[in-house]
């Protein structure tokens, strides 16, 4: 077993191993032409059947061909220019050297005796961003395992403060009160699923999110959301929380940010901008201004693993006042004694829902430090660009119907063929589309509903794709569009794995 551990006398073992995966690595990417396979998750599920745990390979190869199977081969390639789907960023190489150092030393930066400088690479990446945000100087923020565990503290947070803002009661000692179901979160109805997450993990439940309406432009309505809040206060409740979005995961869209700030603070409510999405905005040369107010914001989510090109997870939360951070402390003997925050050790789970937790901002860091924080803004931007060359592609053609301009990278449409198919075909007709394209392994693309309607979704956020590739996957959407409204699929169903034969459409 000691010849397995990382140490100085395994080294060249270890140097053998890491050539071994680089080598696979490379393979794969040279071969490697579709962004997914196209197999079933029932197809896949056999080849683990006789997998044995408890019978070792020992050979490092030999695992490696057994990972290839079963990983690789089947992997979805996020950097394949013809990955449309979800917000998966490829990654600067960069990050993947510092996550292999972070790794390999296995650090934990909870406490301060058990990382050393990594607690101040966090702390200053904590730093630079809040310099962005413009927050003030009684700002701080955690790094976390990814946005809903931002948006989960920030409730948390905001629950707490309005909690002993009204009745003076500590919910950290004494639970909640009796009438904490009084406590509203507003938000629009296209905002991150994760809030309701929250409300319910927080006990303050799902019917406590109140779903604002939005505008044409798929951004929360300021007037909907005065009413909303007028009407909450008249029936005796507490706006315990407005959130804004900066970067919804369907649109893109950018809420007023400017304008929701206002009436937190006239509603006295905790203002939460999650910019999980659209963070990236702050390092862009020229669209910095699309995140006007965010520097009102009591609390802040970010994703670096989205619009920072980062490894997941790569995440952090940020407060305005960093006293509140202190709902999430515990001293523990052992580990944190309070008397070492007296001394002013800077132990980092003090303001972390977390203990044990990886080096994750060593990634951004030596990215910052080896290509740049403008060529990382440079690099969103240019797939904003794209998103809004590919909307004039997707805008122009007479068989397809989007139904909004881009504010950041992603674009909600469906395919129409002539116009006469009913609304209910046409929603079967644009998951069948989805599911060819995937079958086929042609490209990958994703799917949601708008008042209730099936839509089919590009999110661009690879450099490398084209607005050539961007035509290629049109022209498949319309090739296997026609080809269920010309056979009778629309009424009997045909296996995902039939042979999709080329069409003349117009």
């Amino acid at each position: 077993m000691l010849n397995s551990m990382f140490n100085k006398e395994n080294l060249d073992k270890f140097k053998i191993g890491v050539d071994q995966v680089v080598q696979l690595l490379a393979q794969t990417l040279d071969v490697q032409q579709k962004p997914f396979s196209g197999i079933f998750p029932h197809e896949l599920a056999k080849q683990f059947a006789d997998i044995d745990l408890n019978q070792p390979l020992f050979d490092i190869q030999e695992a490696l061909t057994e990972v290839t199977q079963l990983y690789l081969k089947d992997a979805v390639y996020f950097n394949n220019p013809r990955y449309l789907a979800h917000l998966n960023c490829p990654i600067v190489y960069q990050s993947i050297l510092a996550e292999l150092m972070a790794t390999a030393i296995n650090t934990a930066v909870e406490t301060w005796d058990q990382s050393g400088g990594a607690t101040f690479i966090e702390q200053s990446i904590v730093d630079w961003t809040l310099s962005k945000l413009a927050l003030g100087k009684q700002a701080d923020g955690v790094f976390t395992s990814g946005g809903t565990q931002s948006n989960l503290m920030a409730m948390l947070l905001a629950r707490d403060f309005q909690c002993q803002q009204h009745t003076g009661h500590i919910n950290k000692q004494q639970g909640l009160p009796q009438d904490f179901k009084r406590l509203k979160i507003f938000t629009s109805q296209v905002s991150h699923f994760s809030i309701q997450k929250a409300a319910a993990i927080l006990g303050l439940g799902y019917d406590s999110v109140v779903s604002v309406p939005c505008d044409e432009y798929f951004r929360m309505d300021v007037n909907a959301l005065n009413q909303a809040i007028e009407q909450c206060q008249q029936q005796g409740d507490i706006v315990m929380t407005i959130v804004a979005t900066a970067g919804t995961t369907d649109f893109g869209s950018i809420d007023p940010l400017a304008q929701i700030a206002a009436i937190a603070k006239q509603s006295g409510a905790w203002f939460h901008v999650d910019a999980a999405y659209g963070g990236g905005l702050l390092i862009t040369p020229n669209n910095k201004h699309k995140l006007a107010g965010i520097a009102c914001a009591d609390s802040v989510t970010i994703d670096y693993h989205k619009s920072f090109f980062q490894p997941v997870s790569c995440s952090a939360f940020f407060v305005k006042d960093k006293q509140h951070l202190s709902v999430v402390t515990y001293h523990a003997e052992y580990l944190n004694p309070l008397s070492q925050q007296q001394a002013g050790t800077p132990d980092l789970c003090n303001k972390s829902i977390q203990t044990t937790r990886r080096f994750d901002a060593l990634k951004l860091w030596f990215s910052l430090r080896t290509v740049g924080a403008k060529n990382l803004g440079l690099a969103f931007e240019q797939v904003m660009h794209l998103a809004r060359q590919a909307y004039l592609l997707l805008a122009s053609e007479a068989h397809i119907e989007i139904i909004h301009q881009p504010q950041l990278s992603t674009l909600v449409f469906r395919f129409i063929g002539d116009g006469s198919t009913c609304n209910q075909d046409l929603d079967e007709l644009n998951k069948f589309i989805r599911k060819q394209l995937s079958r086929q392994g042609d490209a990958l693309i994703a799917a949601t509903k708008v008042a209730d309607k099936q839509y089919l979704k590009f999110t661009l956020l690879n450099c490398a794709t084209t607005i050539s590739d961007i035509q290629q996957v049109v022209r498949l959407i319309k090739q296997y569009g026609y080809q269920y409204l010309a056979s009778d699929l629309a009424n009997q169903q045909t296996p995902l794995n039939t042979p999709v034969k080329e069409v003349s459409y117009g």
